[in-house]
């Protein structure tokens, strides 16, 4: 009998998108096999007016995920396809990380209206934007990284999807910039032309875009990767996710989670970290808001104690 594979995902943009390159990808490397998507809603979607950088207390871990881990334990789904920044490091009992596909760009990109509409000009970054400027972002690791460089800058909440923030930059004067992650503008079909214009099908015009270094502005636990979760007793998937698992990658997050998992956060967490392969090594680079004072550290190990090397680093600015 042809196996048939129900992949669970968010019903976003940005989650169809990249449940269809996961789908797309399985069709390849089983063409006999069926594969079908199964849209869930979760918590996080629910709760589209909820503020993520200030959390109500209560709120769950999760608030991406856990109704597609519910689908993975009650055997309602075989795979579950999320961005891996979202994924908590700590998983329900009997599901495991299966697989993670090969990283996007990580950076953040910084999004803002071009001088002619009172903006700024072609390569700006944080360092330009107006003494006492504003800042629409919901994350609290871009947050903490905005103001530790620019004291001066009011940084709001902002929700809704990529379209609805780059409307709400386009038209509000008194907003200067947003940040978004590269990977999502990418996969969703929008591009940073050679000139720095954001184009893309709902684009407002006269918006310009910055790839952010990581050494001013460190991005996220797991951004840029796409993480497939499964049972941990399926072999068959296990199979699967073997095929479609880039090692490199897997390597450079696992560094990642762990240091996250070592420091007892989450996705909301005021700390950032950003691995990633020296020939058969890996750099850790990591920061943490969580005291008085921002605390930064770095190491490198091989690419087998990826885990160690994020517990090394977590210990260094908990020490």
């Amino acid at each position: 009998m042809q196996p048939h594979i129900l992949i669970a995902t968010r019903g976003s943009a940005l989650a169809l998108a990249q449940a269809n390159q996961v789908a797309a990808a399985c069709r390849e490397a089983f063409p006999d096999w069926e594969f079908e998507l199964k849209i869930i809603k979760t918590t996080g979607d629910k709760l589209d007016t909820a503020s993520l950088s200030q959390p109500a207390p209560g709120l769950p871990k999760g608030l991406f995920t856990k109704e597609l881990e519910l689908a993975l334990l009650a055997k309602e789904a075989d795979l579950a396809v999320h961005s891996l920044k979202d994924l908590p490091t700590e998983l329900p009992e009997g599901l495991t990380l299966g697989a993670v596909t090969a990283r996007e760009d990580a950076r953040d990109v910084l999004v803002f209206r071009e001088p002619a509409r009172g903006g700024m000009s072609l390569r700006s970054s944080i360092a330009d934007i107006p003494l006492n400027g504003t800042v629409a972002t919901s994350s609290t690791r871009r947050r903490a990284q905005l103001l530790a460089a620019r004291p001066d800058l009011s940084v709001i909440d902002v929700r809704g999807n990529v379209g609805t923030r780059l409307r709400k930059i386009a038209e509000n004067p008194d907003w200067h910039a947003t940040i978004l992650a590269a990977a999502g503008l990418k996969r969703l079909g929008y591009r940073i032309t050679p000139a720095g214009k954001l184009q893309g099908e709902d684009v407002p015009a006269g918006l310009l875009a910055t790839r952010l270094d990581p050494a001013v502005m460190l991005p996220a636990v797991g951004q840029g990767a796409v993480g497939l979760e499964m049972r941990a007793d399926d072999e068959r998937l296990a199979g699967l996710c073997a095929r479609l698992n880039d090692r490199q990658t897997f390597a450079s997050v696992s560094a990642e989670r762990s240091f996250l998992a070592a420091m007892g956060g989450g996705c909301q967490s005021p700390v950032a970290a950003y691995a990633v392969a020296r020939g058969p090594r890996i750099w850790l680079r990591a920061v943490s808001f969580e005291g008085p004072v921002p605390r930064r550290a770095q190491a490198m190990q091989p690419a087998a104690q990826a885990v160690q090397l994020g517990q090394h680093v977590a210990a260094r600015l908990k020490g």
